[in-house]
């Protein structure tokens, strides 16, 4: 494991393409190596378990039972609308499970199997998904909401004079410890996908509730995990931070530098994930909602903050454009990206714009990715695409519960460690910092 360095860091000491072009070799690799050529081939499927089993009724002919399809929510760092986007998306949802499923306290937590958030959008995935004193989660739909636009500007930090005085990172990690308190990534109600950028292995490094429940070296505090996931390296700089245990430290910035997109590392770790998807192998077993933040207007673009963000959102569409090209055949029905059609003005900076905005961008046609061909402006809007995607995971929570097979099997706190590493996460940052 690398050692800790000790020296100040900024931002001349990273790298101006923040190994991007790295970066995007290890995520083709992965989807390539796992499930985007030659998955279904039985040669390359040693390790996978049959999505489908048949069992025997008597005299009569075999009935196959299907395990389900694993449900995933993906979310986009900052972009245009510093995540506003997202979590009013994810509003919306919530308020579409309550009146399709009936349950007036229905929570988005409730229908996904697992959750990925880089960035802010790790933020809003911590707080859906983190479990309260109550068992349930945290926050609803709604409150996220809230609680990004009420702290919009503590999260995502903007570079200049007064706001260095001020030091508006430590208004956030403030923030950040009195929201999760004590709570680490054990404390999740499903399994939780949350990148940084690790400054002393030059490598992505992904929080994990798997590895967590794993090793002690992996466990951190939500707050900690927040911090890392939003930490501008143009302005406030890296933050540094340790495990639970005290054993695995690592010099972290925004998640958005390593992967702004986190749906290309979630579908992987679903589907290495044995343990707790005994029964996911390809991405027909998957139904996967990705949420954009806005496209920015990167003719304004001035500050480094502003290419870090041209990066982060070139490397955002590259990932969906994969994830497409992965889904395939089942691209129309097991894979929904949520994105804005067209750029955010670089005007619009208050609450009540960046809602109104978000709002009008829901209302847009969907804009879908087409193998080969770009992209497409389809015949649903926003909004219609996450009614229909919201029905779907409720006809999943209905066939759950008279099936046989389980689709999920979520490890807890007293579980013992498995033989083998139950996540793909860390290991893509197979030196993260250990002393």
């Amino acid at each position: 494991m690398a050692a800790m360095s000790t020296s100040p860091m900024n931002l001349n000491m990273i790298d101006s393409n923040f190994e991007v072009d790295k970066l995007t070799y290890e995520i083709f690799s992965i989807l390539e190596n796992n499930f985007l050529f030659g998955y279904g081939d039985a040669e390359n499927r040693t390790n996978s378990v049959p999505n489908a089993v048949n069992f025997p009724a008597g005299d009569a002919k075999p009935v196959k039972h299907a395990a389900g399809k694993v449900r995933i929510l993906c979310i986009d760092g900052a972009g245009a609308t510093d995540g506003i986007l997202a979590a009013k998306s994810l509003a919306h949802l919530e308020a579409c499970l309550r009146r399709k499923s009936g349950d007036v306290n229905a929570r988005v937590a409730d229908f996904f199997d697992a959750a990925a958030g880089s960035g802010v959008g790790g933020v809003l995935a911590a707080l859906l998904f983190t479990r309260g004193k109550d068992g349930q989660p945290l926050f609803t739909a709604e409150e996220a909401l809230k609680f990004l636009t009420d702290n919009r500007r503590k999260i995502t930090r903007r570079p200049g004079i007064l706001r260095r005085v001020l030091r508006p990172e430590a208004k956030a990690e403030k923030l950040f410890r009195k929201t999760f308190g004590e709570c680490t990534l054990k404390d999740t109600v499903k399994p939780v996908l949350i990148p940084c950028y690790d400054l002393v292995t030059r490598a992505p490094f992904v929080f994990s509730r798997a590895d967590a429940l794993e090793m002690d070296g992996y466990d951190f505090k939500m707050h900690d995990v927040c911090a890392a996931t939003s930490a501008d390296p143009s302005f406030a700089g890296p933050t540094e931070m340790r495990s639970v245990d005290g054993r695995t430290k690592i010099m972290a910035v925004d998640g958005g530098v390593a992967m702004n997109n986190p749906t290309a590392a979630a579908i992987t770790h679903v589907l290495n994930n044995k343990h707790e998807f005994p029964f996911c192998n390809g991405v027909s077993d998957l139904l996967v909602l990705s949420l954009g933040n806005g496209e920015s207007d990167f003719n304004a673009v001035k500050s480094p903050s502003g290419f870090v963000r041209i990066a982060g959102e070139g490397a955002s569409d590259t990932v969906d454009q994969a994830v497409s090209m992965a889904f395939g055949d089942c691209r129309m029905s097991n894979y929904v990206r949520i994105q804005s059609n067209g750029v955010i003005n670089k005007g619009v900076q208050m609450k009540s714009d960046l809602l109104a905005v978000s709002e009008a961008m829901l209302s847009q046609k969907n804009v879908e990715s087409v193998l080969f061909k770009g992209k497409k402006v389809a015949n649903n809007t926003n909004l219609e695409k996450l009614e229909l995607f919201g029905g779907e995971i409720i006809k999943e929570e209905q066939r759950r519960k008279t099936s046989i097979l389980p689709t999920v099997v979520l490890k807890n706190n007293n579980a013992s460690p498995s033989p083998s590493r139950t996540s793909s996460a860390t290991t893509l940052s197979t030196l993260s910092s250990n002393c």
